[in-house]
C-alpha cells in the first residue's frame, strides 16, 4: 500500500469520511432530462464511475496531496464537513464542551422553539414518483441516522442518533422520548446494557463519517426506564473528551472503550475515577504527547472494537486500525503484561496490517462463537467492487481463534443481494457500514449489517439478505403509486450501523439502526422465496426527529394553504412538508444539500445534490409514476452548471437567489455561475460563469441582492496550506475583484461559512465565520472571532462577535426588524437592532444549524438542524 494512501487526513474536530451515495450525478443532458435517475437509483452508473476510480483520482480541490484511491465523494464529503471545522490548524480537546458551558450562561430571548417535522416521513410517499425520488424502494417511514442501539427484555429500546441524541421507546420501538437532552454532545458512538440493566452511552460517533462529531465522554444512566442522562452522570474524567467511541464491552467489574484514541478501562462498580489507558498504538500523537499537533495525529491510534474470551476474561484481543491503512493496523493481544500485534496463528482472519481495518466482533451468548467483520485497506485502495476481506467465525469461542472464513463479498452478493453491479457490491463502505448480532438462543444464528442486512442460521454456511438495499433491481418492484414497493416486501433503508436484540411481549426481535433510522423484524422472522425478510416493521413514527438537514426552503402552499417546507438530507433526500400535511413526502432521493424555494409558490423547488448537481420542478415534483412508460410526464429536470462535470465544486456546495430577484441564480464551484431564468430552468447550459475563483479554489458561500454578489472560497481547503478568501462583483460579470484578507487580518484565516446581506442596502453585509479561534485552534493565523460586519461592499470588516460564545457559526440572517440571527453548531443566537450583545434563541440541545431562512411573511425564522428536524419561531418574539 503506497505512503500516500496511509497518510490520509482524518478528523480532529470532527470525524471525516462520507455520505451514503458514492458518486455525483453526470451533468444534464440538451434536453435537460437527466440521463439516469437520481441520487442513488443510478446505481449502474455509481458503480460505473467507482470502478473508474479505482487507481485514479477526480480533481480534489482541497489541496491535499494525499494520492489516494478514494476518489469519490466518500473522501471530499468527509473533508469538507472537517475542513470547515478545523483547518487551518488542529483544534485542542474540549472545545465543544467550553462551548456549549458559554452558551449556557447567555440570557435568552423571548419565544421558544417548534419542531414542524416532528412527523412521519415517508420515504415512499406515493405522490412523489417522479423520475428523481426514490420513492417505491422500500424503505417507508425514516429518520436521520441511527450510530448505536440497545434493548433488554423488558421491552425498552433506546437508539442513539448521529447527531440528534438518544432516545428510549417503552413500547419495543415507536413513541420514542429524546433522553440525552441535557448533554454537551448529541453524537452517538456506542450504546449497550451491562449485566445490572445499566445502560451505557459512548458519545462521539465512529463511523468516520462526513457529519460525525466528536463526544465528550462516556455516560451511565443506572436506571434507564425512567430519567436522563446528566452531565453528573459522566464516567471518569475528561480522559475521553473529543474522542469518538466505536463499541463499549464488558469484562467482569470492568468496561472497555474503543476509541480513537486507543483502548481505555474504567471500573464499572466505582465510576469516578480516571479512566485508564489501557493501549494507544502510537502514543506520541494523543493530546498529552509530543506530535499531538501533527497533521496526522487524529488517526494514528483508532481502536475498533475489542474481544473478550468469555473463558478467561484475561484473554483480550484487540482490533486497532484506521480504515484507510496504516503501519500499526491489526490485532493485538496482551503477552507478557505488553501489548503485542499478533502475526499469526489466526485462520483465515489476516493479520497483516493491509487487510485490517474497520473491524466489528460480536460473542454468542452461550461463549462458543465469536463472529468478527473485517473491512480491508488494502481492497478499499485497489478494488473497485468492495472494501470487505470478510465475515468470521472462530468456533472455539475464544477470539484468537483460529477463525474461519463465512462469507466475502462475492458469496453475499449471489444470496439476492440488490448489490450486483460491478462497482457497488456488498462490502463497497465496509468501513462506513457495519454491525454483527448473535441470537441469545442459538449461536449458529447471527445477523451482519453492510449496506445491506444479511442472515444466517447455520453459522454462515448459507446466508439471505433480509434487508436489500433497496427493490428497484428486482421483479417484484414497480412503482403503482397504489402500493409501496410493487409485489416487493417493505425493506429497511440501506447502510446499517447498529443492531440489538430485545424482548416485547415475551417475543424476540431484532432491531436495526442505519442511515435511515431504526427498524425491526422477528428474531425468527419470515422470508419469501428469494431470502428477503417478509416482516421489517419501521420504527420512526414521527416521535423521533433525528433528521438531519442541511437546508431549508420555504413558500407559499397555493393548493393547500399554508406553507409548503422543504430542506435537503444527509442520505435521506429532500423531504417536503405542505400545508395540510399529516406525514411529509419525499421528493427528490439520494443527498439532498441546498434548497432554494419560491417564496410565493412552494412548488416551484430547486433542489442540490452533491457538487452543485441541480435539480429543478414546478410542481413539488407530484408524479404518479407514469413516467416509466411515457418519459414526457417527467416534470422534474436536471440543471446542473457546469463545474458539477469536473466536480469542482465542494460536496455541498452554496446555491442562492438573489434577494431582489428571486429569478436571479447564484451557485458557486470553481466558478461563480448565474442564471436569470428562475424556475423556468430546463438546461445546465442557462448558466453563466460571472467570475472564474482561480484553478484550485471553490466556493464555501455565496449570496447575492440586486445583482451585486458576494462569494468566498477556500483553497487549498484542508490544514495543509489552508487559504481563504472573498471575492466581490456582480451578476452580469463586471466589477470582480478580490477583497484584501491577509492572514494576520481582522478576518481570521478560518473557513468562512455564510452571508447575511442586508436588504435593504446590499453593501451592508454580515459574514460568518467556521471553526473555533485561536485559543483552541493551533494553525496560522486562525484569529479570533465568529461573526463580522460590513458597511462598504466587503472592503473592510468590523469584528462583532462580542459575547458570542467561542463556537463554529454556520450561517447568518438578518431579519425583517433588523435584527441579526446566526446558526451555530450548538444552536441559534440573537443580536437584537441596536444592541451589541447576543442572546441565546430557545433551548435547543447541542445540534448543529447549517442554515437560517424566514417565511415569505418575514414574521417566522426557520432553522435547520443537523440532527433534529427543522424547528420554528416567530421573530416578534426575538427581544
Amino acid at each position: 500500500m503506497s505512503e500516500p494512501t496511509r497518510r490520509r487526513r482524518w478528523f480532529t474536530v470532527c470525524a471525516i469520511a462520507a455520505s451514503a451515495a458514492l458518486v455525483a450525478i453526470p451533468p444534464s443532458s440538451a434536453t435537460g432530462r437527466s440521463t439516469s435517475p437520481f441520487g442513488a437509483r443510478a446505481l449502474d452508473r455509481l458503480a460505473t464511475e467507482r470502478t473508474q476510480s479505482v487507481g485514479a483520482r477526480t480533481p480534489r480541490l482541497s489541496g491535499d496531496d494525499d494520492g489516494g484511491n478514494e476518489a469519490d465523494e466518500i473522501a471530499e464529503g468527509a473533508d469538507q464537513f472537517a475542513e470547515a471545522r478545523t483547518s487551518p490548524g488542529i483544534v485542542a480537546p474540549g472545545a465543544y464542551g467550553a462551548a456549549w458551558g458559554d452558551l449556557g450562561k447567555l440570557k435568552s430571548t423571548g419565544g421558544s422553539w417548534h419542531n414542524i417535522t416532528d412527523l412521519p416521513y415517508n420515504s415512499d410517499d406515493p405522490r412523489y414518483r417522479d423520475y428523481d425520488s426514490n420513492s417505491s424502494g422500500g424503505a417507508g417511514d425514516v429518520t436521520g441516522r441511527m450510530a448505536a442501539v440497545a434493548a433488554d427484555d423488558d421491552g425498552y429500546v433506546y437508539a442513539g442518533s448521529a447527531g440528534g441524541g438518544v432516545w428510549r421507546s417503552r413500547t419495543g420501538g415507536g413513541t420514542w422520548q429524546p433522553i440525552s437532552d441535557k448533554l454537551p454532545s448529541q453524537s452517538t458512538g456506542a450504546l449497550a446494557l451491562d449485566a445490572g440493566g445499566r445502560l451505557w452511552l459512548g458519545t462521539g460517533e465512529a463511523t468516520t463519517n462526513s457529519d460525525a462529531y466528536l463526544g465528550s465522554g462516556v455516560y451511565v444512566l443506572a436506571h434507564p426506564h425512567h430519567g436522563d442522562f446528566t452531565q453528573r452522570t459522566r464516567v471518569g474524567g475528561d480522559e475521553l473528551e473529543s474522542t469518538t467511541i466505536h463499541e463499549l464491552r464488558f469484562a467482569g467489574t470492568t468496561v472497555w472503550a474503543a476509541t480513537s484514541e486507543g483502548v481505555w478501562s474504567h471500573s464499572t462498580q466505582h465510576l469516578k475515577g480516571p479512566w485508564k489507558l489501557e493501549f494507544a498504538p502510537n502514543p506520541d500523537y494523543l493530546p498529552s504527547g509530543p506530535k499531538a499537533h501533527d497533521p496526522d495525529a487524529a488517526y494514528k491510534n483508532i481502536a475498533n472494537d475489542i474481544a473478550i474470551d468469555p473463558k478467561d476474561p484475561s484473554k483480550v484481543v484487540l482490533a486497532i486500525g484506521w480504515r484507510s491503512g496504516d503501519d500499526y493496523n491489526g490485532f493485538y493481544t496482551r503477552t507478557d503484561g505488553a501489548w503485542k500485534r499478533i502475526t499469526g496463528g489466526l485462520g483465515d482472519l489476516p493479520a497483516d496490517p493491509d487487510d485490517v481495518g474497520n473491524v466489528t466482533f460480536a460473542r454468542s451468548a452461550d461463549g462458543s462463537r465469536y463472529y468478527a467483520i473485517d473491512q480491508s485497506p488494502e481492497q478499499l485502495e485497489s478494488n473497485p467492487d468492495s472494501g470487505l476481506e470478510g465475515i468470521y467465525v472462530s468456533k472455539s469461542g475464544s477470539p484468537t481463534g483460529p477463525w474461519t472464513k463465512i462469507a466475502d463479498y462475492r458469496g453475499l452478493a449471489a444470496d439476492n443481494s440488490a448489490l450486483t453491479s460491478a462497482g457497488y457490491m456488498p462490502g463497497v463502505q465496509a468501513w462506513y457500514n457495519q454491525f454483527l448480532a448473535v441470537d441469545p438462543k442459538n449461536p449458529e444464528h447471527l445477523y451482519a449489517g453492510l449496506e445491506e442486512v444479511y442472515e444466517t442460521q447455520d453459522g454462515g454456511g448459507t446466508w439471505s439478505t433480509v434487508g436489500p438495499y433497496w427493490n428497484f433491481t428486482f421483479p417484484c418492484w414497480n412503482i403503482d403509486p397504489a402500493k409501496q414497493t410493487g409485489d416487493c416486501h417493505p425493506t429497511t433503508h440501506s447502510d446499517q450501523h447498529g443492531v440489538a436484540i430485545g424482548t416485547y411481549h415475551g417475543k424476540p426481535y431484532v432491531y436495526v439502526g442505519n442511515d435511515g433510522g431504526i427498524y425491526k423484524r422477528p428474531v425468527n422472522g419470515s422470508q419469501d422465496a428469494d431470502g428477503h425478510a417478509t416482516d421489517w416493521t419501521s420504527l420512526n413514527d414521527g416521535t423521533i426527529d433525528a433528521l438531519e438537514y442541511y437546508s431549508v426552503g420555504i413558500g407559499k402552499d397555493l393548493a393547500n394553504g399554508g406553507v409548503s417546507v422543504t430542506g435537503g438530507l444527509q442520505d435521506n433526500g429532500q423531504s417536503i412538508l405542505r400545508g395540510n400535511d399529516t406525514v411529509m413526502g419525499s421528493n427528490f432521493g439520494g443527498d439532498g444539500g441546498d434548497t432554494l424555494t419560491d417564496p410565493a409558490n412552494g412548488c416551484d423547488i430547486a433542489q442540490e445534490y452533491v457538487y452543485l448537481a441541480v435539480q429543478v420542478t414546478q410542481n413539488c415534483a407530484v408524479n404518479d409514476g407514469s413516467w416509466v412508460n411515457d418519459p414526457s410526464r417527467i416534470t422534474s429536470y436536471s440543471v446542473a452548471p457546469p463545474d458539477n462535470a469536473t466536480q469542482e465544486a465542494r460536496f455541498i456546495a452554496p446555491l442562492a437567489a438573489d434577494l431582489k430577484d428571486g429569478d436571479t441564480w447564484v451557485a458557486g464551484g470553481r466558478h461563480i455561475w448565474v442564471q436569470h431564468h428562475g424556475y423556468a430552468i430546463r438546461s445546465g447550459s442557462e448558466w453563466t460563469s460571472a467570475h472564474d475563483l482561480g484553478a484550485g479554489r471553490t466556493a464555501t458561500a455565496v449570496a447575492a441582492s440586486g445583482g451585486k454578489v458576494y462569494a468566498a472560497w477556500c483553497g487549498p481547503c484542508n490544514n495543509q496550506g489552508f487559504a481563504r478568501g472573498i471575492s466581490v462583483g456582480n451578476a452580469d460579470g463586471t466589477g470582480w475583484h478580490d477583497i484584501d484578507l491577509p492572514v494576520d487580518g481582522t478576518v481570521p484565516n478560518r473557513y468562512l461559512s455564510g452571508f447575511a446581506i442586508d436588504p435593504h442596502n446590499a453593501d451592508h453585509v454580515y459574514l460568518t465565520v467556521n471553526g473555533f479561534s485561536r485559543q483552541w485552534t493551533e494553525g496560522p493565523g486562525a484569529g479570533v472571532g465568529h461573526v463580522f460586519e460590513s458597511t462598504d461592499g466587503g472592503t473592510t470588516w468590523k469584528d462583532i462577535s462580542g459575547n458570542l460564545p467561542d463556537v463554529p457559526a454556520d450561517a447568518a440572517l438578518v431579519t425583517a426588524n433588523g435584527g441579526l440571527a446566526v446558526g451555530t453548531d450548538l444552536g441559534v443566537v440573537y443580536r437584537a437592532p441596536g444592541t451589541t450583545t447576543w442572546k441565546r434563541v430557545g433551548d435547543l440541545p447541542a445540534v448543529a444549524v447549517l442554515q437560517l431562512k424566514t417565511g415569505p411573511d418575514g414574521g417566522t425564522l426557520y432553522a435547520a438542524t443537523h440532527g433534529r428536524g427543522i424547528y420554528t419561531i416567530k421573530v416578534g418574539k426575538l427581544r
